[in-house]
């Protein structure tokens, strides 16, 4: 049972660091965008083309990862995305769909449909048995230790530093913001680069665990949505612990209830919005 939520807390703190900047775009600037789960995609290709075809060292395959992620985030914020943050909810999932579906194929026709892992080190593959009791893996020791100093550093970013007071004021009320000095086109695109560029290290983290293929956009777009919309909108707490409880529950499910595991997640989902709609952390205010 241990073993089950460490596994499961992993999973979660995982799906917590693909999802965070969708978290902010979504729950913050208001802008609905399906094509996140791209940015993780190309955080793990990068990683996998550096790693296994180039002989980059892991460690030092991460943060480039997040370079090339936050990179192409940038270039499409400033090129395709802020045509669009003032438009309709539906012009903005039409948009995101559309460039999901053109990074899937070209994803395809470049690298194969076929799926991929990335060479780990071995010191990553070990496991520490603590004999009937735990079995924990090294690697999702590594990926906890990670995502958790990343959840810290992203809550104080956002809740205790310049930059975060300026990206809630232009959040708040842009006009207001611009009228006060603040840069408010320069706070969307570093936070939507920056939001970019960890799904691209959780693109980068999670391609040994949840496997990569051209269709990773599309077939995890609805666990990203689901962390946002369980977790609320106030900052980074609410994501983290909605993340944390789907992956707890997802693992849990598929291990203890097979025939429905699939299914937990949905229904963990149904339960919290009904009891709190806004979600677990609501955020007062909005762009």
């Amino acid at each position: 049972m241990l073993t089950n939520l460490f596994d499961g807390v992993a999973y979660g703190m995982l799906l917590f660091v693909i999802s965070c900047g969708l978290s902010v775009t979504l729950g913050l600037m208001n802008l609905i965008n399906l094509a996140h789960g791209v940015f993780a995609m190309a955080g793990g290709y990068i990683t996998v083309v550096l790693v296994n075809h180039l002989g980059v060292p892991f460690f030092a395959a991460l943060p480039l990862a997040f370079v090339f992620s936050a990179l192409m985030g940038l270039v499409l914020e400033r090129t395709l995305y802020i045509h669009i943050y003032r438009k309709p909810h539906l012009d903005q999932v039409m948009f995101s769909i559309g460039l999901v579906f053109v990074a899937m194929s070209a994803t395809g026709w470049l690298l194969g449909t076929g799926q991929v892992f990335i060479d780990l080190p071995a010191y990553l593959t070990q496991r520490f048995e603590i004999e009937g009791v735990l079995s924990v893996g090294a690697y999702r020791l590594f990926i906890i230790a990670v995502c958790g100093v990343l959840a810290a550093a992203l809550q104080f970013a956002i809740a205790r530093t310049r930059f975060g007071a300026q990206l809630r004021a232009a959040v708040d009320d842009p006009t207001v913001a611009r009228g006060l000095g603040i840069n408010v086109d320069l706070v969307f695109a570093v936070t939507f680069a920056v939001g970019s560029g960890l799904a691209g290290l959780g693109g980068a983290l999670g391609a040994e665990l949840l496997g990569l293929d051209p269709t990773f956009p599309v077939k995890f777009m609805v666990y990203f949505l689901i962390v946002v919309a369980v977790g609320g909108s106030a900052g980074m707490t609410g994501p983290l612990v909605a993340a944390l409880l789907l992956g707890v529950a997802d693992v849990a499910g598929k291990y203890y209830l097979p025939s429905m595991g699939a299914f937990i997640i949905y229904i963990v989902m149904i339960v919290v919005l009904l009891w709190r709609p806004q979600g677990l952390f609501a955020r007062a205010g909005g762009r």
